[in-house]
């Protein structure tokens, strides 16, 4: 607020001709960028109504419905959303035209698996992330589309699901490459640049905190930065939709997606690795904290010890295959550097973890800036984990319970629109089911937004469309709606009631090369519109989502279910699998979570990344069995007794060395015996009895 006043007072004392062209400015770049995407959505619905008559298509506004669905403010979620609604598209006929072969003369039959497919979609969208679960979503309601156009007042098959199919596909197809083709010429976009500049920041600002905590160790016993952790955590976990977009305005970028998720989980690599150096100081007396943290922070590079008041990022972008270099020499000094007690080679692995996420970073960074040095690193192959299956589960239930109401409805009241309701409840069941508990409001929103653009269609219908004969005229008209719209929609204020207000508008019109003003047909189909869509909004009421607090405190259980199988004797993971469930289960937690939650779940992280390296190194030193005897109370939930039986395995280890080679590598595994203490006895509530209300 102190810049906004201090930029009036600067604009106030300028001189009048030049105070105006600050003012005019200004305003152009506050108003310019909506009203541009105004205009790019209002062309690109017209330019799809335009192709969709010229060849004189059955539902000609099923066309510029897509190209209003798929515009975004941002190239890159453009473009991504269009690839994947042609994917849920084409699967959505699929699958209803193998429905109406299976059930040719069923209607219960046909009507029951419709309203199976819808649950099932919903499911699925719950369980994938960002433009994939639309995809997952819109194979549900296409199906829902489709089987509209071809049952009858009570539900009978007209036996057209194939023609129907091939033109709804098509319909819709040409609406999303008419709007791709306006958004890349006119919008070059910027998503990469954006995300490299996050990367960037990110870096520093994690460079900055930990460096900070190594110098400032023994100077406090309280921990200064662990709201700037969360803060960050907060931020890595929200550049999952941005790697999105910058994937849909690159094909490179598509190729090498794992790079990029990479990054992500190097971020929360970095932090996790922050947090247990933070633990093992904090159990440090002041003077030995400050002689092991000062040992460490003199391998760490120079260009890496930023000040935390002076962090700048730019180095990391102008050169970032330097930086990986740096760091990953860095890697290599701490790994390899000498330390004569426990808790120094704990500290000195840390920091090598913490380095090692900035170097899995900087590789994506180097990908974005398309450095010509970048090295050219192994991709791995992308797996989904499931962070937990019960809300997809509740999610699919309640759609197939929505979508199965209204078609008893409709059968038993002979609705003439009751097939349109069933469609828009479908889509805003679906669609808003990943929202959990925010899907009441943005179903709200939506119905609003459908409401506000029923009134806008019924004005545009009877007042403005019946006085142009041409079709230029008519896409002037459609400009009074879409241009403000449009820009309204590219507020993030709220979205959430402009864009269903914008998807929602061409449907209601439903323009036609033969125009129908009948106003009693506009309120019947509308009224089908705003009931399908308040039907679904009451769903989210009768049948809630599960809590936020719910599913934090699920999210944590089940994350040391998983920790005492890992701690179990003869279980074996791989640490990569280990860290990429938990690193889903972190994004996967709700914002509204406690700090404390989200503390434990980022210890139970590191603790069982522990556990699998003392397994995969204890047959080669022979410990194996006293490994196992050690974790056995964890895996039972007495985390005092298992403290007791750690603290016996390192005394076996110590003794255990008698040369300087078994000094060293037994001192690691040390290390890490101490690691798991720390976490222990800082979160004992946690690993006895499981996650805190």
């Amino acid at each position: 607020m102190a810049e906004v006043f201090a930029e009036l007072i600067g604009i106030a004392g300028q001189e009048p001709p030049r105070r105006l062209a600050t003012i005019l400015s200004k305003a152009a770049g506050v108003v310019g960028p909506p009203l541009l995407f105004g205009l790019r959505l209002w062309a690109s619905v017209c330019l799809a109504l335009y192709v969709a008559y010229w060849l004189e298509l059955d539902n000609a506004y099923w066309a510029g419905t897509s190209a209003a669905l798929v515009c975004q403010p941002h190239l890159g979620a453009s473009l991504r959303k269009a690839w994947f609604r042609m994917i849920g598209t084409l699967v959505g006929a699929v699958v209803i035209v193998v429905m109406t072969a299976c059930f040719p003369q069923d209607r219960f039959g046909f009507l029951f698996s419709l309203a199976l497919w819808s649950g099932v979609c919903a499911f699925a969208a719950t369980l994938l992330r960002n433009f994939a679960a639309y995809a997952a979503a819109l194979a549900g309601y296409t199906a829902a589309i489709i089987a509209s156009d071809q049952l009858g007042a009570t539900g009978g098959l007209n036996g057209e699901a194939f023609t129907l199919a091939i033109t709804r596909v098509s319909e819709i197809w040409i609406g999303i490459v008419c709007a791709g083709i306006v958004l890349a010429g006119t919008d070059f976009g910027g998503a990469p640049r954006r995300l490299a500049t996050q990367f960037a920041d990110l870096s520093a600002e994690i460079a900055s905190g930990f460096v900070s905590t190594l110098t400032l160790a023994g100077v406090t016993s309280s921990d200064p930065q662990q709201p700037v952790r969360r803060q960050l955590l907060r931020r890595a976990i929200a550049l999952d939709a941005i790697i999105d977009e910058s994937i849909g305005e690159s094909s490179r970028l598509l190729y090498h997606s794992p790079v990029l998720q990479a990054a992500i989980d190097g971020l929360f690599a970095a932090l996790a690795a922050w947090r247990s150096v933070v633990a093992r100081l904090t159990r440090m007396s002041a003077e030995a904290a400050q002689r092991d943290a000062d040992a460490v922070l003199r391998r760490i590079p120079q260009e890496l010890r930023i000040d935390a008041r002076q962090d700048d990022p730019t180095g990391w972008v102008a050169d970032p295959s330097k930086m990986l270099g740096i760091c990953e020499a860095a890697v290599q000094a701490l790994v390899e550097m000498p330390a004569a007690t426990p808790s120094l080679r704990q500290l000195a692995d840390q920091t090598a973890n913490v380095l090692g996420g900035f170097a899995a970073l900087l590789n994506g960074l180097a990908l974005l800036v398309a450095d010509p040095a970048r090295p050219r690193s192994r991709l791995r192959v992308a797996t989904l984990h499931v962070s937990d299956w019960l809300p997809a589960f509740v999610n699919g239930g309640r759609a197939f319970v929505t979508i199965g109401a209204v078609e008893v409805f409709w059968i038993i009241t002979q609705w003439p629109n009751g097939a349109s309701a069933i469609v828009f409840a479908a889509v805003t069941v679906i669609l808003l089911s990943p929202r959990a508990d925010e899907a009441y409001d943005y179903a709200m929103k939506f119905m609003i937004g459908v409401c506000i653009a029923t009134i806008c269609a019924a004005i545009i219908l009877f007042a403005g469309l019946p006085n142009v004969e041409t079709f230029a005229g008519f896409s002037l008209v459609l400009a009074v709606f879409f241009v403000p719209a449009g820009a309204l929609m590219a507020q993030s204020w709220n979205a959430a009631t402009f864009a269903p207000m914008v998807g929602n508008f061409v449907p209601l019109l439903a323009p036609a090369n033969h125009m129908s003003y009948s106003t009693v047909q506009f309120y019947n189909a509308a009224l089908a519109i705003v009931a399908g869509c308040g039907i679904a909004a009451l769903s989210f009421r009768l049948l809630p989502p599960l809590s936020r607090a719910f599913r934090a405190r699920r999210l944590l259980l089940l994350t040391l279910h998983d920790l005492r199988r890992l701690a179990t004797q003869g279980v074996q993971r791989l640490p990569d699998d280990w860290e990429a469930r938990i690193y889903c289960r972190l994004a996967a937690l709700p914002d509204a979570a406690e700090p404390l939650q989200r503390a434990q779940l980022a210890t139970a992280l590191s603790v069982g990344a522990e556990i699998i390296k003392l397994r995969h190194v204890a047959p080669q030193l022979g410990f194996e069995s006293k490994l196992d005897w050690a974790l056995e109370p964890l895996v039972k939930g007495n985390t005092a007794f298992a403290i007791a039986r750690l603290d016996r395995l390192d005394q076996h280890l110590a003794s255990a060395s008698e040369s300087e080679a078994e000094i060293s590598i037994n001192l690691r595994e040390r290390s890490r015996i101490l690691l798991i203490c720390d976490a222990l006895v800082r979160h004992r509530a946690y690993f006895d009895a499981g996650a805190l209300a």
